[in-house]
């Protein structure tokens, strides 16, 4: 009798070939698409993360109260430096301001206007800190009254490089600056408000020379922020905020974003359990003579409880396993050879996949759990079928 729980758990699989193929499919396809959206939801949010961190320092350190500025003190500059975490550091300085650009008859452009994050910069320094090509390749433009604009922000005042727009802020001071070029990250809190600007250009402008706001640092580790800020914060005495605080709201959405996905395509997987229960219940409902037979040659109440949990744990396993080779084949297909995404319409040019072992580990459980917990309802009842009933 011990191998007779895998003898009949098996044949009846065997009886209805199609049935169990349609079911361990829908099994495998529930989890294929599961593990594909994850893939491309964590490729979305590590390419999001990556790209807003272009263009955010890891750790930004300024004065406890907003808009005042202090001296330009090299040996600040020397204490971060010095942490064995910091790969780089630069001195900034930034106002808001409003930001202009006027009217052209000639080219029928209306005048517009906007918002903006104004950081004044060092060129050199800052391309150290920020990943930024606009920076390093119009440095020399940054020494002089250029700004570099978000792609956003320009699309919104229709300016181009070469084009010249006038900064105003609430003390009534202005500025008239050329556009030396635009930057684009993806991040609409960076792309439609952030400029750049060299820092004595900015400092002449709100007549505060040789001083500062404070500093943007890069770490070797951006995860390492939280604990960083604080110890720099030690070494000068500014208020250290760090990049995950500054998008906070951001990251959150993302995560809520994923846990959404799972719970949806959850569903797939679900569905295709209770295909599981459905043939159980069926093949209890043919089988209920032949049990009663087998209960009457000795099989126990566990053994026939067992019979029909394996048929579920057989049909849902198989279905898993083919689910995560597919799974894993297609987001590594696609992470080999990305799809290509028109780059006018996304801020990324390829369909971003990432592939985390937890996720695969947790897809795979919940299905495996999933449809061994589908096919329990059938198998208690099978198991309590009365022999002696049935053969009378």
């Amino acid at each position: 009798m011990r191998s007779l729980v895998p003898f009949l758990a098996l044949r009846h699989i065997r009886r209805r070939p199609l049935q169990s193929a349609l079911t361990t499919l829908g099994v495998a396809v529930g989890v294929t698409v599961l593990l594909v959206a994850l893939s491309l939801t964590n490729g979305f949010v590590d390419e999001l993360i990556s790209s807003t961190l272009e263009a955010t320092p890891h750790i930004s350190l300024s004065t406890r109260e907003f808009g005042v500025t202090f001296a330009d003190d090299p040996a600040l500059l020397e204490a971060i430096e010095a942490h064995p975490d910091v790969v780089a550091a630069a001195p900034v300085l930034t106002t808001q301001a409003l930001i202009a650009r006027r009217a052209d008859a000639e080219l029928g452009l209306r005048a517009a206007q906007g918002f903006t994050q104004v950081v004044g910069v060092d060129p050199e320094r800052e391309a150290e800190v920020l990943a930024l090509d606009a920076i390093r390749r119009r440095a020399d433009a940054l020494r002089g009254d250029g700004i570099v604009l978000g792609s956003s922000l320009a699309a919104q005042l229709g300016a181009l490089p070469g084009d010249r727009v006038t900064l105003l802020n609430i003390r009534q001071q202005r500025a008239t600056l050329e556009v030396a070029t635009t930057f684009r990250v993806g991040n609409e809190l960076i792309d439609g408000l952030t400029s750049y600007m060299g820092i004595p250009a900015l400092q002449a402008y709100l007549g505060v020379p040789g001083e500062i706001s404070g500093f943007h640092v890069r770490l070797a580790d951006p995860q390492l922020a939280a604990v960083v800020g604080p110890e720099l914060a030690g070494r000068t005495g500014l208020l250290p905020t760090t990049w995950e605080r500054t998008f906070s709201g951001l990251v959150d959405q993302l995560r809520l974003q994923k846990a959404v996905i799972s719970v949806v395509v959850f569903l797939i997987v679900l569905v295709a359990a209770m295909g599981i229960a459905n043939i159980l219940i069926v093949t209890v409902a043919e089988k209920t003579e032949e049990i009663a037979i087998v209960r009457a040659l000795g099989a126990s109440e566990r053994q026939v409880l067992l019979v029909f949990t394996l048929e579920g744990l057989v049909l849902g396993g198989g279905g898993t396993l083919l689910g995560v080779a597919l799974g894993l084949g297609a987001s590594l297909y696609f992470a080999v050879q990305p799809f290509p995404l028109p780059g006018d319409l996304y801020f990324i040019t390829r369909l971003p996949m990432a592939v985390q072992a937890g996720d695969v580990l947790w897809v795979a459980a919940v299905s495996l759990v999933t449809s061994t917990l589908a096919g329990l309802v059938p198998a208690r009842r099978a198991a309590r079928l009365d022999p002696a009933d049935i053969l009378r």
